[in-house]
């Protein structure tokens, strides 16, 4: 009932006609960011979870997960893009106030899920025994690489649909069930990695995690087709692929996913570039990565909920409220991230110490995390931007800046500092890069071109209403 109140007075407070006052803003952007940032700390935790009981196991261990892991975030991030292409026509027709249609989004987009999952992870499942070698990793870490993406290939159907549903219900309003549903997780998580880690090592956290995914989906996808109050399933409605509903989609998705493609594609070739520097800066560069998660993936949970007010908001035809929810998200993804750069910096040397009994790769990996942290205010700008130009559809430009800034800024400096100065040099590429990234997004977000007409093909309400007459 709670979250039936909340849903039904966010689509109210933004298709009132009256003037927000800035308190009244500045509550709403605050009120939705909270549960969204708590489901992305609790998504890091469990990466922390896995980092930590993986890491009781030596340097080794920890570098066959480290080694792979950009790959898997590059399978992830194809999932997310999918999610993304039907989230945000789901926001916008919830805006307009068309329930009904929405729920047809939500049908397309499940069936779509199903079918594109299956199909990574047999793409997955095929080159997991190869991947460590194309990486140039030792061979001595090649086994439990290639059993950990092995088993990640294999959860992705679980992965996607968890990701979908909680994406659904994020657009519909209902920021708590997923953030809930997720803290469960972490502690599912624990439960199995006990399990499995002691039997299977490296390929039991695998397993473990997926698992986790796995009863967590299923926990969403109940609550998105019987419980969610806007989208839930009725009886009667009838329902039928739509053409338009997946071109959409496929305007929307497609250039988040090449942007996915192409960053974590230059995100693998950083790990190849950092590969012969040797198992105690790969886990190093690995568990880096991991503790600093935890100061971005607020500004994460911020940015899903200004796609969520964006895209309500431009659903509803009131243009000046999206670009004030997206001003103020940023204002408040960059207060948050640049308080927790200013507190990591002073307490990662713990939380290192936490991961890893390696005093090498502790100290390695503390030096080149405070490198980054200085790039936490500008990171939070891009991260944000991108949330709020994707609810209104915008997500072509924003992946162009992106694909120039990781592959003309983080790989040239990466491949001129790294044979130099080490793993130091790959640290002081992202954080130039990153800053480079934020100014972009940032300059294209205030432009205000996204607010003039989609150029994807589902920001004007009118467009696709008529689209499905």
């Amino acid at each position: 009932m709670a979250e039936k109140k909340e849903g039904e007075s966010l689509a109210g407070l933004i298709g009132k006609n009256t003037e927000l006052s800035g308190k009244e803003k500045l509550s709403v952007v605050w009120r939705l960011s909270v549960p969204a940032i708590l489901a992305q700390i609790t998504s890091i935790i469990m990466q922390y979870i896995d980092a930590a009981m993986v890491g009781g196991l030596g340097a080794s261990a920890s570098a066959s997960i480290g080694v792979v892991s950009t790959s898997t975030w590059l399978l992830g991030g194809l999932c997310s893009a999918l999610s993304v292409g039907f989230s945000v026509q789901t926001a916008h027709r919830i805006g307009a106030g068309d329930e009904r249609s929405a729920r047809d989004v939500v049908k397309n987009a499940l069936m779509a899920a199903v079918v594109f999952s299956l199909a990574l992870m047999a793409a997955g499942v095929f080159i997991s025994g190869h991947l460590p070698g194309w990486l140039g990793a030792e061979k001595a870490i090649w086994r439990d690489a290639s059993g950990y993406f092995f088993i990640y290939a294999v959860s992705l159907p679980a992965v996607q649909l968890n990701g979908l549903a909680g994406s659904m219900l994020q657009c519909s309003g209902d920021m708590k069930t997923p953030g809930l549903l997720n803290a469960c997780m972490c502690g599912e998580d624990v439960v199995f990695n006990m399990i499995f880690i002691s039997r299977f090592g490296v390929t039991g956290a695998a397993i473990g995690t997926a698992l986790a995914q796995a009863v967590t989906a299923a926990l969403m996808l109940w609550r998105l087709c019987f419980g969610s109050p806007a989208l839930r399933m009725r009886k009667g409605e009838p329902w039928k692929p739509e053409k338009q509903i997946f071109l959409r989609a496929l305007r929307i998705g497609l250039p988040i996913g090449f942007e996915n493609i192409a960053l974590c594609g230059a995100q693998i070739a950083s790990t190849r570039i950092i590969a012969p520097l040797g198992s105690v800066a790969i886990a190093a560069n690995s568990f880096a990565v991991t503790v600093e998660s935890l100061c971005y993936m607020p500004g994460y949970g911020i940015g899903t909920a200004a796609t969520t007010l964006v895209g309500q908001s431009m659903g509803a035809g009131n243009r000046k409220l999206a670009k004030n929810f997206a001003n103020l998200s940023v204002l408040l993804g960059c207060a948050v991230m640049t308080a927790g750069g200013v507190l990591m910096f002073f307490l990662c040397p713990v939380i290192f110490s936490l991961l890893t009994p390696d005093p090498q790769v502790s100290e390695l990996g503390v030096h080149v995390l405070r490198i980054e942290l200085f790039a936490e205010p500008l990171y939070a700008a891009s991260i944000v931007s991108s949330g709020a130009l994707r609810g209104a559809g915008d997500s072509l430009v924003p992946s162009i800046l992106n694909l120039v800034s990781m592959w003309g800024v983080r790989l040239t400096i990466s491949v001129i500092l790294v044979g130099r100065i080490g793993l130091s040099g790959a640290w002081i590429a992202m954080a130039v890069e990153l800053c480079v990234r934020g100014i972009l997004l940032f300059t294209r977000l205030q432009r205000g071109k996204w607010l003039g007409g989609d150029r994807n093909g589902i920001q004007d309400r009118d467009l696709w209403m008529d689209a499905g007459s």
